[in-house]
C-alpha cells in the first residue's frame, strides 16, 4: 500500500486563501445573529482551516425573508428565461475562471483529490449550470384539447422559495445540481452546505453576486443540521425542500415538511449499490472497474459499489488480481499528483469506517486487503476488501461511506438478481458482462434508479439520477430535475356562447 500523506501540500500547489467565512444573505456577507462560529477542519491534518459563521433559526428566518421578497416582488422569476440563462451562463464562466481555487477549497475542506477537482468536479459544476441556463427559455406549457366547449392551456411556473440541504462528499457538484435547475426555473434559494464543507459554497455565492444574480435570490447559510437544517425543513414560508444525505435524516426532513406547511420534498438518500460481474468478462477490466467503484472519492459516494458479486467460475482469479491492484494504490495528500485516494472528510467519518472494518473482522469476514489507517496525522484509511462475506453481516447491509468493499460470489443470473435486490436501498447498480441478453435481463430486474453496464459513475447532464425504495425519490440531472422546481397551473376560459355557462 503506497502512502505519502506526510508530504507538504505547499510543494504541490499554492494553498488557497480563505476569503469568505460569513453567511451570505440578501446579497451580502454577514455575521450570524448569535455571533457564533464553528471550525472547519482540514482532513489532511486534523487542524483548523477557518472559523465559519454559524447559521441558526434566526438566520434562516432572515434568509427566507430575503428569498420570499425576491420571489414575490423581485425581478428574477419575472425575467425572460433567456435573461436568466445569460446570468447563469456568466456564473458558469466565473466558476471556470476560478477553477484552481475552487478545486483547492474542496481539497482542504473535503479531502478531495485536487487533480480530480480540476479535471472533473469544478468543470462539471460549470457544465451543469450551462445545461440549465440553456433550458431557462424553453419552459413551456401545453394547449389542451378540452372535452367541452372550453379553451384550456397550462402554465409551468416556479415553485417558489426552495430550501437546499447538500452533503459534504461532492460540495461543488451538489451545489450546481441543486442550484442550476432551481435558478433556471425562476425560484429563489436558501442553501445550507454541510458543516464539514462550507468553503466552496460561500465562494460560489460570491461568484453568483458577481455574475448578476439579484440580491435575495441565492442565500447560503452554513450551520448544523439540527439547527439550521431543521429550520429550513420546518419553515412555513419555504415551498420546497431538496435534501441529499442519509436515509435517517431524510425521514426527519419528510416529517418536518409534513407537520409544517406540507411543503414538497425531494430526497436523494443512502445506498448500498451492487456490482455484478459475470464470468465472460476481461478480468483486468473487471477488477479495475470494481476497485474504481469503491475507491473513487475515497468511497464517500452514495452510489459506491460496496457490494461486489462475482460469478463463481472466475471468483478465485478475480480475488487475486483485485488484491494486487488494491495494494498498489497510493493513499496520500490530495494535492499529491501521485495520490489515488485522499483522506476521509472528518474524524467522525474516519472513526465510523474503522468501526465497520472491526465489525467485519468480528463477524467472520476475511480481510483481503487494507483495513488500517495510513500515516500519523489526518484521516487516511487503506482501501479495504473483505471476502467470505455473508449478506447478514453489517458490512454487507449498512452504508459505510468509505473505501470498504464486501466481495461475494454467485452461481446463476437468478442468484445475482436476488442478491442485488437484497437491500433496503435502491440507488445504483453495476453489471459487467459481454452478453447482451444477460445485461438486458439483469438491468430490467434490478430495483435501482440507475444501472450502469460495463461502466460505473457514468453520470451525464442528460441522465436523470435518483433512488428507489429507501434511497429516496425525486430526480437530479436531466430535464426531470427542472420539472421538480416547476408547478403546473391550468387556465380555462369558455368558448363564446358556450351552452355550459
Amino acid at each position: 500500500m503506497g502512502s505519502d500523506n506526510g508530504s507538504s501540500s505547499e510543494s504541490f500547489v499554492k494553498m488557497p486563501e480563505i476569503k469568505f467565512t460569513k453567511l451570505f444573505i440578501n446579497g451580502e456577507f454577514v455575521d450570524s445573529v448569535s455571533g457564533k462560529t464553528f471550525e472547519t477542519i482540514d482532513p489532511r491534518t486534523g487542524e483548523v482551516t477557518a472559523r465559519i459563521a454559524e447559521g441558526d433559526k434566526e438566520d434562516i428566518d432572515l434568509a427566507v425573508k430575503a428569498a420570499r421578497h425576491a420571489f414575490d416582488h423581485g425581478p428574477w422569476p419575472r425575467l425572460p428565461g433567456a435573461e436568466r440563462g445569460r446570468i447563469i451562463m456568466r456564473l458558469a464562466d466565473l466558476i471556470e475562471e476560478n477553477l484552481e481555487e475552487l478545486a483547492a477549497l474542496d481539497a482542504i475542506d473535503a479531502g478531495k483529490l485536487f487533480a480530480m477537482g480540476k479535471a472533473v468536479d469544478i468543470p462539471t459544476a460549470a457544465r451543469v449550470l450551462r445545461y440549465y441556463a440553456g433550458a431557462a427559455d424553453k419552459i413551456h406549457g401545453n394547449v389542451l384539447k378540452m372535452s367541452r366547449e372550453l379553451q384550456g392551456y397550462t402554465l409551468r411556473e416556479p415553485v417558489g422559495v426552495v430550501g437546499h440541504i447538500i452533503p459534504w462528499n461532492f460540495p461543488s457538484n451538489m451545489f450546481s445540481m441543486k442550484v442550476g435547475p432551481a435558478l433556471a426555473a425562476g425560484c429563489t434559494i436558501i442553501l445550507k452546505p454541510a458543516e464539514q464543507t462550507p468553503l466552496s459554497a460561500l465562494f460560489y455565492a460570491h461568484l453568483a453576486k458577481k455574475a448578476g444574480i439579484p440580491d435575495g435570490v441565492l442565500n447560503v447559510v452554513p450551520g448544523f443540521g439540527s439547527t439550521a437544517g431543521a429550520a429550513i425543513t420546518s419553515h412555513m414560508d419555504i415551498d420546497f425542500v431538496c435534501f441529499t444525505g442519509s436515509t435517517e435524516v431524510g425521514r426527519a426532513v419528510m416529517a418536518a415538511a409534513a407537520t409544517s406547511n406540507l411543503k414538497q420534498v425531494s430526497l436523494e438518500l443512502g445506498g448500498k449499490s451492487p456490482m455484478l460481474i459475470f464470468d465472460d468478462v476481461d478480468l483486468d477490466k473487471a477488477t479495475d472497474l470494481a476497485l474504481f467503484g469503491v475507491v473513487y472519492n475515497k468511497g464517500e459516494a452514495c452510489v459506491a459499489s460496496s457490494r461486489v458479486y462475482v460469478q463463481e467460475g472466475i471468483y478465485d482469479e478475480f480475488v487475486a488480481k483485485l488484491a494486487e491492484k488494491a495494494k498498489a494504490l497510493v493513499v496520500s495528500d490530495p494535492f499529491d499528483p501521485k495520490s489515488n485516494q485522499g483522506p476521509q472528510v472528518d474524524k467522525k467519518q474516519y472513526e465510523k469506517i474503522l468501526t465497520y472494518i472491526e465489525h467485519g473482522k468480528r463477524e467472520g469476514a476475511t480481510l483481503l486487503a487494507g483495513g488500517k489507517p495510513v500515516g500519523g496525522k489526518g484521516y487516511y484509511i487503506e482501501p479495504t476488501i473483505f471476502t467470505d462475506v455473508t449478506e447478514d453481516m453489517l458490512i454487507a447491509k449498512d452504508e459505510i461511506f468509505g473505501p470498504v468493499m464486501s466481495l461475494m460470489k454467485f452461481k446463476t443470473i437468478e442468484d445475482a438478481i436476488k442478491s442485488a435486490n437484497n437491500t433496503r436501498f435502491g440507488l445504483a447498480a453495476g453489471i459487467v458482462t459481454n452478453d447482451l441478453n444477460v445485461a438486458n435481463t439483469v438491468s430490467r430486474s434490478i430495483r435501482a434508479g440507475v444501472v450502469w453496464i460495463n461502466c460505473y459513475f457514468a453520470f451525464d447532464l442528460d441522465c436523470p439520477y435518483g433512488g428507489y425504495k429507501m434511497s429516496g425519490f425525486g430526480r437530479d440531472l436531466g430535464m426531470e430535475a427542472l420539472d421538480k422546481y416547476l408547478q403546473v397551473k391550468s387556465v380555462v376560459t369558455p368558448i363564446y356562447n358556450s351552452p355550459w355557462l
